[in-house]
């Protein structure tokens, strides 16, 4: 992925939203020809020529230093998501001199495996561009059964796209739809030399009009907790929190886990998806008595 596109996408879409008003600028009769805030009350409200901030919007950081960033952040009031997100675009200067090295293939630890057989909540590990690592019985039964794919299927971005299931298992599927995008673009901006990510954005883009809609809206969103509402096939209608960790000691993997409110309708019907599952896990370990040696 191409960073001046992608900083001057980033910052031309956040001055857009913002009016004058709001910025706390004077304004004057008349009709502007741009929305939001022009280049040059930016760079007014920034502390910086307006030469050097159309540079800047054109994608040449080089050289550009961490007060001006913050300048601009402020300026174009992000939040502490799209503020680390401008950075991780434009590269100033303290984090150009580390090279990255090359993305080694992401494992899960046995150490999680075992946390995550041990939760009696629906839980999964993502990675790098929203891969599904790892899940527990009770995540797989609750979203899809992500093992049973083949492994370059095994994300939740292409879940939510490019299968049906996904609409019909998210109430609010263009909400989760807008979530998944602006996670991606949070990705894309530490990794956007990751060829499996170009591979996932293109094929997104070319069979969703919805994704390249929201993938223009250069919109980021760190996950941290919130609440998902679903319609299971198995169990109906339920409502689930859930809340995002690191996996310490793996970079780019989190722990996602789900839980329901006690005594409630959600948590009845994680109960029987509970015992859904177990029933499925006994039988198909159990061996065909028709296959038994007769006595």
């Amino acid at each position: 992925m191409d960073r001046s596109t992608e900083i001057r996408e980033f910052l031309r879409t956040r001055r857009a939203r913002i009016t004058p008003e709001q910025a706390g600028l004077a304004t004057y009769a008349g009709a502007r020809r741009v929305p939001g805030l022009r280049r040059e009350e930016v760079a007014q409200l920034a502390g910086v020529s307006v030469d050097y901030y159309i540079r800047l919007e054109r994608g040449r950081t080089q050289g550009v230093s961490e007060t001006v960033l913050d300048a601009v952040a402020r300026a174009l009031q992000l939040n502490d998501t799209e503020r680390a997100h401008l950075f991780d675009l434009a590269q100033p200067t303290a984090t150009r001199a580390r090279r990255r090295r090359p993305l080694a293939p992401q494992k899960v630890r046995p150490a999680v495996h075992r946390a995550l057989d041990a939760l009696g909540v629906p839980a999964m590990v993502q990675g790098r561009r929203m891969d599904v690592l790892a899940a527990n019985k009770l995540g797989y039964a609750l979203i899809t059964d992500f093992q049973a794919r083949p492994h370059h299927q095994r994300n939740a971005a292409r879940f939510v796209f490019l299968d049906d299931a996904a609409r019909s298992l998210y109430t609010d599927w263009e909400r989760v739809a807008a979530d998944c995008v602006a996670t991606l673009r949070l990705y894309a901006g530490r990794h956007s030399d990751d060829p499996q990510l170009t591979e996932l954005i293109g094929e997104l883009s070319l069979h969703s009009d919805t994704f390249r809609r929201l993938w223009a809206d250069h919109d980021v969103l760190a996950h941290t907790t919130g609440s998902k509402r679903l319609h299971h096939p198995l169990v109906g209608d339920l409502t689930l929190e859930y809340i995002v960790l690191a996996v310490e000691g793996d970079p780019d993997q989190t722990l996602i886990i789900y839980t329901p409110e006690p005594a409630s309708p959600s948590a009845e019907a994680i109960g029987i998806l509970a015992s859904w599952t177990r029933s499925t896990t006994e039988s198909q370990a159990a061996p065909d008595a028709s296959h038994q040696p007769a006595s």
